[in-house]
């Protein structure tokens, strides 16, 4: 849902803010206040309560709380002196003033891209079946798929249940489960770069889209990449979240790199046939070391959830000798790349190397540890406004 007042718009799951048609930007805390006062108008929210749910149990001074409240006034064109949207209720807190249309609310507080998505299917040429699910209203968005997805329980994750909602909140988006996992078929034989972008050809022509914009992330911006080169035509932009062109044993150069890679592949390789869930604890945190206990337990969840142990062996190795290099200076679509500047899964200087590659390419990194941004981090709002500005540009 979306709030209108006055000449401004604010969406608070895409976290943007609109004045006049144009974006305006602003810091995380500022736009939590703002939505905070939004979401409360019916009364005067005190300054206690406002510090708590922008800043949780972090200290913060009233200087700074008065600093982000002048931000947010300015944002939408208010200012302290006629206090037309924000009101300063003296010794006890502040009320948002303004008049306020909510679009979009149809009885419901979700979106109207949570409302339900429609699962399809469809077969590759080898006979297996893939499963694609298309949701929320708008131009199309096509994401490549990446480790271990499943259309359903994704639907309802914490782990990718905000990035459902603000790409379907202003697109009908695509996404799949490659041959393997989901909701797909499991026993399948051909894995590899060759038959995930031949999926991806298939998924696309099944859901009848011609020109859209690509989302890769981790690995299934390889994925993007190689289909990118291959139908120009057809990719409008790419987006590439967390990617790398070379897995870690194609990129290893040292007999210490080679020997690190080997050794992470082949744990992987013990821990997943037996079942090992202290080794998926370690492997989540690697994915989320910035994230709450609660999401790790999630992210094991949902990867055991998703397909086999036998296959999560072969996906460790196919994706460990992965290699796009070759491919992703002959992209030509405008390509905007964003990455964690802590990633240990992946680290940044793969996303150095793919702007380096991917001619006329954009590089924007995240001050995040985390491999997948998670909803609450300050980094989330940040991807949202760059994917959303690059999208709209």
């Amino acid at each position: 849902m979306t709030y209108r007042f006055h000449d401004c718009e604010v969406d608070p799951r895409g976290f943007v803010i609109r004045r006049g048609g144009d974006q305006v930007r602003v810091e995380r805390q500022v736009f939590g206040v703002l939505v905070h006062l939004i979401e409360n108008r019916d009364r005067v929210v005190p300054k206690v309560e406002l510090l708590d749910a922008v800043w949780g149990n972090r200290f913060i001074s009233d200087s700074a709380l008065t600093s982000r409240l002048k931000d947010a006034r300015r944002a939408v064109g208010d200012d302290g002196q006629r206090q037309e949207v924000i009101a300063t209720v003296h010794g006890v807190g502040y009320r948002f003033v303004a008049p306020v249309e909510v679009v979009g609310e149809a009885g419901s507080l979700l979106p109207a891209a949570r409302q339900a998505q429609e699962i399809q299917y469809c077969h590759s040429p080898d006979g297996v079946r893939l499963a694609f699910a298309v949701c929320g209203e708008g131009p199309p968005l096509v994401k490549a798929a990446n480790w271990l997805t499943h259309l359903d329980h994704e639907w309802n994750s914490i782990i990718w249940q905000h990035w459902i909602q603000w790409l379907a909140g202003t697109h009908q988006l695509i996404r799949y489960d490659e041959r393997g996992c989901g909701l797909s078929d499991w026993d399948v034989t051909e894995f590899g770069l060759d038959a995930w972008v031949e999926d991806l050809e298939l998924v696309v022509d099944s859901a009848g889209v011609d020109r859209f914009p690509l989302l890769g992330v981790s690995q299934g911006g390889a994925v993007a990449i190689k289909y990118a080169e291959l139908h120009p035509e057809r990719v409008s932009r790419l987006i590439l979240v967390g990617a790398y062109c070379r897995g870690r044993l194609a990129r290893a150069r040292s007999e210490e790199e080679r020997q690190e890679a080997s050794l992470d592949l082949a744990l992987g390789r013990v821990s997943w046939r037996r079942d090992d869930a202290a080794f998926r604890q370690v492997f989540a945190s690697q994915f989320l070391p910035d994230a709450p206990r609660e999401s790790w337990d999630a992210f094991n969840e949902l990867q055991r959830a998703t397909t086999s142990a036998e296959n999560v062996v072969r996906f460790l190795d196919a994706f460990a000798h992965l290699d796009v290099s070759d491919v992703a200076p002959r992209v030509r679509c405008p390509t905007l790349i964003v990455h964690s500047r802590r990633d240990i899964r992946v680290p940044e200087s793969q996303a150095h190397e793919l702007a380096k590659l991917i001619p006329g390419s954009r590089l924007v990194f995240l001050d995040s540890g985390n491999h997948i941004i998670t909803e609450h981090e300050a980094a989330w709002p940040v991807l949202v406004n760059e994917v959303n500005r690059f999208l709209a540009a």
